[in-house]
């Protein structure tokens, strides 16, 4: 049996226009030939024309009587005939040579030969007959000129009618075109598209007649196809889009509980908010008549009811706190998924208060976070309920949301209790380390004082209440400055007001003058860090006020690469030996400790009589995330 060939759409067009293909890239070969060979031809005529001008600047050079101008103009008239005879393929340049422009070339040759034999390479005879022999000269020249624009006009015609052949072969080749693209491109289109229409007003019995084997028959068996289909569809297509309609809203409302209850974790302000929340928003999703939200403590002892909706107060009150085993609800042999628990099942030995109740059915979530039981969530229904698999998933997701927001306000709780213990731990040091060793030392010449009035010694006495006076002022002193370290504020923008602001309130304490300088542009530095560098340059003007006996103080800030700041003076000074100053320099204690939280590096430099050097180095901000600085609870509200 004979097998009909198929042929494809784009091998049906190719056929067609792969001649007319041919003799277009022929027609452009021989027009680009021709062309070719007029602008090498072209370029050998003004080759010519200027032999003929050179010939004529000969004669005049001889005829005025200038030998060495003459020897050049031969030169080049040589070298002209020279590329005629060769040819240039740069410019292009080339002589069309035939049998007269080969003769008429010879024939200049010659001419050119007698010409420089006569005037040129001997001493000129009588100039009577120069003019004759120039013109006789110049007439070949034009005589070979005129024979190669008689072969360039032979091109010329060759070319007009290459062209001619183009434009013919272009409008039969369009036409040709035009054609074959109607016959198998817009007329299946054509086809395709009322049948389309049809479809689109309703006629499902649309169909499309095509007998071709290329791509449009394909295409109008598949659009047969897709029609028939559609006729298929559209009989049931009332239910099917009931059942789409109904998944879309089951998962509407799937988002639009989880968005509530994602919402409700975003607000929560405090636990009770977060679980009276939840439970009040869980009872319209899972449609139950009573939520109850239970806790656990750290053994699974004990379930704590933290909010509840929909039940009884007589129910609530009584199962406020369920030990475990004493309910279905609360029982540590369950299975660690969602479980659906029929009253009627229960045990006799259990707790029945949700019987009592009306209830028919609860449901069970356990609360777990990193394979961690804490707590579970308890529907109760007054009717028999089973739980799908999505509404599974859905609640699972829900307590799984309430596990994490819990403990996240677990972690908050922890850490703000660990900053209030960190901070208070750090006023006892600061109060330690200043006001209670001046009330020591106030005790001291108190006891001292007594001594000396024990005796009648008055002038001991006056030195003695000398020493407390200034053991007073030290200690308000210690008082004013601790208020402004704790009355420090962080800067989101820039650290350099911070830093303005601090040296002034140094200079008005101390009286000595300060000096601010920046450098470079650095990223900001977090508010948690500036306060703690605040700090630590508070703390070594403190340390310059009280020991340096300084009368100028310079602070140098470099922003780049890293954060690096420089506090000197030009006071006393003092030895920076191991173990000189680890008792008594307390605040230099203090701010290593500090330098030592924010992983920062505090270098101490001092020389006795020539001042000291307090330098603070950040780590690079590309490591910062290495060294967090630990929390520290600010004391705003001081007054």
């Amino acid at each position: 049996m004979h097998k009909a060939r198929h042929w494809t759409l784009g091998a049906k067009l190719t056929l067609v226009a792969t001649p007319f293909l041919l003799l277009a890239l022929v027609t452009v070969a021989v027009t680009l030939w021709v062309s070719w060979q007029l602008e090498g031809g072209a370029a050998a005529v003004n080759e010519a024309g200027r032999m003929r001008m050179q010939a004529y600047r000969m004669s005049l050079a001889i005829s005025t009587g200038q030998p060495e101008r003459l020897a050049e103009l031969g030169d080049k008239f040589a070298q002209s005939m020279e590329t005629l005879r060769t040819g240039d393929a740069e410019r292009p340049l080339f002589m069309p040579w035939d049998d007269t422009v080969r003769a008429q070339f010879v024939s200049v040759q010659q001419g050119w030969t007698q010409y420089r034999a006569r005037w040129i390479a001997a001493p000129p005879p009588p100039l009577d007959r120069l003019q004759p022999d120039t013109a006789a000269f110049v007439d070949r020249i034009d005589a070979m000129v005129h024979g190669i624009e008689l072969h360039m006009s032979r091109w010329t015609a060759l070319l007009h009618l290459a062209q001619l052949f183009t434009m013919a072969l272009a409008v039969v080749g369009t036409a040709v075109l035009v054609y074959t693209g109607y016959l198998f491109v817009l007329e299946p289109v054509g086809q395709i598209k009322n049948a389309l229409l049809r479809l689109q007003q309703g006629d499902l019995a649309a169909r499309v007649s095509s007998s071709s084997t290329d791509e449009f028959g394909m295409l109008a068996d598949g659009f047969n196809d897709m029609a028939r289909q559609v006729q298929t569809v559209h009989r049931s297509l009332e239910a099917r889009v009931a059942e789409k309609t109904a998944e879309l809203q089951e998962k509407r409302e799937r988002l639009e509980a989880l968005y509530n209850v994602a919402s409700l974790v975003a607000s929560a302000n405090s636990l009770q908010q977060l679980t009276a929340g939840f439970v009040q928003r869980l009872r319209p999703i899972a449609k139950a008549d009573g939520v109850a939200l239970r806790w656990s403590d750290e053994t699974n002892e004990r379930f704590l009811m933290l909010a509840s909706d929909g039940l009884p107060i007589d129910m609530t009150e009584a199962e406020h706190c369920v030990h475990a085993g004493e309910c279905h609800c609360g029982s540590l042999d369950a299975q660690p998924g969602l479980r659906v628990i029929p009253i009627h099942s229960m045990a006799p030995g259990r707790m029945q208060h949700c019987a009592r109740a009306g209830f028919e059915t609860i449901v069970s979530i356990p609360i777990r976070l990193h394979e961690r039981l804490m707590g579970e969530v308890d529907l109760f229904f007054h009717a028999h309920v089973g739980v799908s698999d999505s509404d599974r998933s859905l609640l699972e997701a829900l307590t799984a949301h309430l596990a994490a927001a819990m403990e996240t306000f677990r972690l908050a709780a922890q850490q703000k209790e660990a900053a209030v213990s960190q901070e208070r731990s750090f006023l006892a040091r600061e109060l330690h380390d200043s006001i209670a060793q001046s009330l020591a030392f106030l005790k001291i010449q108190v006891q001292l004082m007594q001594d000396a009035l024990a005796r009648d010694n008055l002038q001991q006495a006056r030195a003695v209440l000398d020493e407390i006076n200034v053991g007073v002022r030290e200690s308000y002193a210690d008082v004013r400055e601790l208020l402004v370290h704790f009355r420090t504020r962080t800067n989101t923008e820039d650290i350099e007001p911070a830093l303005e602001t601090t040296l002034r309130k140094f200079e008005l304490q101390s009286g000595v003058a300060a000096t601010l300088q920046m450098e470079g542009h650095g990223m900001p530095l977090d508010p948690d860090l500036q306060v703690q560098v605040l700090h630590i340059l508070q703390e070594a003007l403190s340390n310059v006020r009280k020991h340096a006996t300084a009368s100028k103080v310079w602070l140098d800030v470099q922003q780049a690469p890293r954060w690096r700041f420089e506090i000197r003076d030009n006071g006393r000074g003092f030895s920076d030996a191991p173990g000189a100053h680890d008792e008594t320099h307390v605040g230099l204690r203090i701010m290593r400790e500090r330098a030592e939280r924010i992983g920062a590096q505090l270098d101490i430099h001092s020389v006795p009589g020539r001042g000291s050097s307090v330098i603070l180095v950040l780590p690079d901000p590309r490591q910062a995330h290495q060294h967090t600085p630990q929390p520290v609870l600010e004391h705003g509200s001081a007054a």
